[in-house]
């Protein structure tokens, strides 16, 4: 970082014009470029790039980057490094980033970050390769928080992330290191959809959802009843004056039971007014699924965290 020049973008994206993030890196320039994927996904779906300024690397984080996304991207910046990287708000860093001396496979982050251990474990704590397992972090990170405050005890800190595999922190997604120690995010694993004993990623779902230039946004979640039956229904942001017909509907399904599977196909599709984000662009599926189940909105989320409150108000009415 020495001798770079720090350049901060504030406030939407998309305002004044739907160019204004790019006209921004355009003029200043910019050689090391970061944004959501939710934004690049955006941008794919309208075409909106029109880089005149070609950067050194597009970085990528918040949620998934779809195969599909980081082809199209390469295809707009053909000389840039495209890197997806994740890590978490929990230890103040990243630990999958990029590598510019690997090779790039689109839908997957490259590499481990220095001084991070990251495996994938299964249900039994067994390290698995090929495999989609929890991302657990096996040695400490000088990141790391040691304790949470007013925490009697520990107790809130060691259920959060030691209580699956004691000694070892579970940081709640679901992860894949492949063939070529390229690692595939699928989303959290407190969200994953459990369908007939099968484990569905939500990310599978959205990266078929998001392909539809009809749908803004959308959230997916499986709501388990006492009975041992499930429901999962499928929400969508409808673009702008486009309404939800049962012929888009039968669309996104088919697409679904084509590219996945029948278990990945929804039970429902409802159309809502937003998608509701915390303030560090995570979907929030797992407050909205207790929401569902139940919970008082107290109990399913921190409202100080919500990127926008009134995003919950159909859930919130619905019951």
């Amino acid at each position: 970082m020495v001798g770079a020049t720090l350049c901060i973008y504030e406030g939407s994206l998309v305002y004044p014009e739907k160019l204004s993030f790019w006209n921004f890196t355009d003029e200043h320039e910019i050689d090391h470029v970061g944004a959501g994927a939710a934004y690049y996904i955006a941008n794919q779906q309208f075409d909106l790039i029109k880089p005149r300024y070609q950067p050194k690397t597009i970085g990528s984080t918040g949620s998934p980057l779809p195969p599909q996304t980081f082809c199209w991207l390469q295809q707009q910046f053909p000389q840039a490094q495209i890197i997806s990287l994740s890590g978490g708000t929990d230890v103040c860093s990243a630990f999958l980033s990029g590598n510019p001396l690997l090779p790039v496979y689109a839908g997957e982050i490259q590499c481990l970050t220095l001084g991070s251990k990251i495996e994938a474990y299964n249900e039994n704590g067994e390290s698995v390769k090929n495999e989609v397992g929890e991302l657990v972090i096996t040695l400490p990170m000088p990141s790391m928080p040691i304790y949470f405050w007013n925490d009697v005890d520990n107790e809130k800190y060691l259920a959060s992330y030691f209580d699956k595999y004691p000694g070892v922190w579970c940081h709640g997604d679901w992860i894949k290191f492949t063939e070529h120690d390229g690692i595939v995010v699928y989303g959290r694993s407190d969200a994953t959809l459990n369908r007939g004993g099968v484990r569905i990623g939500t990310a599978e779902i959205y990266n078929i959802v998001n392909t539809f230039s009809e749908v803004a946004d959308s959230l997916i979640i499986c709501l388990d009843h006492e009975d041992g039956t499930s429901t999962m229904p499928l929400y969508v942001q409808m673009r702008d004056g486009i309404l939800l017909t049962d012929e888009l509907k039968a669309a996104i399904k088919l697409k679904l039971r084509k590219s996945y599977s029948p278990r990945h196909v929804p039970d429902d599709i409802v159309s809502v007014p937003a998608i509701p984000y915390t303030l560090s662009g995570k979907k929030l599926e797992i407050p909205v699924k207790k929401i569902m189940m139940g919970a008082p909105l107290e109990k399913a989320v921190s409202v100080a965290v919500l990127k926008d409150p009134k995003s919950l108000d159909f859930w919130l009415n619905s019951l």
